[in-house]
């Protein structure tokens, strides 16, 4: 099979396109022909060497989430067959013509998307249940903050979280990223370069904050999240783009009874992940099959040219999701 191998830990031109043996599946995985790969920035961090594939993913080849059609089933799967249209999480190796997915991890395309947007549903969406809905435990009519609009991750969780009844933020680094945000259903978007999110945060709720933000940034944000999340607030880190390290006033955390807390996805068992699958077929892949929350594609690239899908992804120009038609 053909497959986008990380030659080297560097920049978007160690990924090159090369020959591999096509993979073996244990008893309790799908071989999948894999017909688009969304890209990722993890994707983007384990090119650059700084976050190593767990055990037992591929090492050099990078994809974490993939839509195509099942052309090969282990002995113990028994609740898919070949020819089933897929989409998945996977914990690496999704830059490749066929790849290897733990059945418990599949979901059936949702009716109506292609397979480049079904692609750029599995990452996101088990990222954003996972840390805003059940780590951050937010609930209907309860407000989101969102770091980030714009990107897969931003765009996905304003769509889910308004489809599900709450208000919502955001912020981005343009006022066409905002316009965007705000289209896909956003309250109100934030442009961070040209207004402080937390003084307007605070005049829009009238001091009283909101309930739960969702962080990807890090750094100077960690004390303004602080200053505008409400009494019983929960501020959720998944990345820190900023910078991981800050000085935090921990009696304001004990004065209005804060939790903050974080996650990473890729390391987690498979059975933790197909609880947060089962949870997307029932509560959210119905709100994609009626419309109410879309698939939003920025652009696709040949699998060839992933290097240059990467260096899209690392230019922050992107609006939504990148993908990758494999085959």
């Amino acid at each position: 099979m053909k497959a986008s191998i990380i030659t080297q830990p560097g920049g978007p031109e160690v990924l090159v396109l090369q020959e591999r043996e096509k993979p073996s599946i244990k008893a309790t995985e799908v071989l999948v022909k894999v017909i688009a790969a969304g890209v990722n920035r993890p994707d983007v961090a384990q090119r650059a060497g700084r976050y190593p594939a767990p055990p037992g993913a591929p090492a050099d080849i990078p994809g974490l989430e993939l839509a195509g059609i099942i052309v090969e089933t282990g002995a113990e799967v028994t609740t898919l067959k070949i020819g089933d249209e897929v989409c998945a999480l996977v914990a690496g190796g999704a830059y490749a013509e066929f790849c290897t997915v733990p059945a418990e991890l599949c979901l059936p395309v949702p009716k109506g998307l292609t397979m480049v947007e079904a692609a750029s549903l599995p990452e996101t969406f088990f990222t954003v249940w996972s840390n805003v809905f059940d780590r951050g435990s937010l609930k209907s009519e309860e407000s989101l903050l969102l770091h980030g609009g714009s990107s897969g991750i931003g765009t996905t969780a304003i769509q889910m979280a308004k489809a599900l009844g709450n208000t919502v933020y955001a912020t981005a680094g343009s006022d066409e990223k905002c316009s965007y945000c705000e289209s896909l259903g956003a309250d109100k978007c934030i442009n961070y370069k040209t207004e402080d999110f937390e003084e307007v945060i605070k005049t829009i709720t009238n001091n009283k904050g909101v309930d739960v933000i969702l962080d990807m940034v890090g750094g100077s944000y960690i004390p303004k999240n602080l200053n505008i999340l409400a009494d019983d607030g929960r501020l959720v880190f998944i990345n820190a783009m900023k910078g991981f390290k800050t000085e935090v006033d921990f009696l304001k955390v004990m004065q209005k009874r804060l939790t903050i807390t974080g996650s990473t996805l890729r390391p987690r068992p498979n059975s933790f992940k197909a609880q947060i699958a089962q949870n997307l077929i029932k509560h959210v892949w119905p709100l994609i099959e009626q419309g109410q929350i879309k698939p939003t594609i920025y652009k696709t690239f040949p699998l060839e040219k992933a290097n240059e899908a990467h260096a899209l992804m690392e230019s922050n120009e992107h609006m939504g999701k990148i993908v990758l038609k494999v085959s």
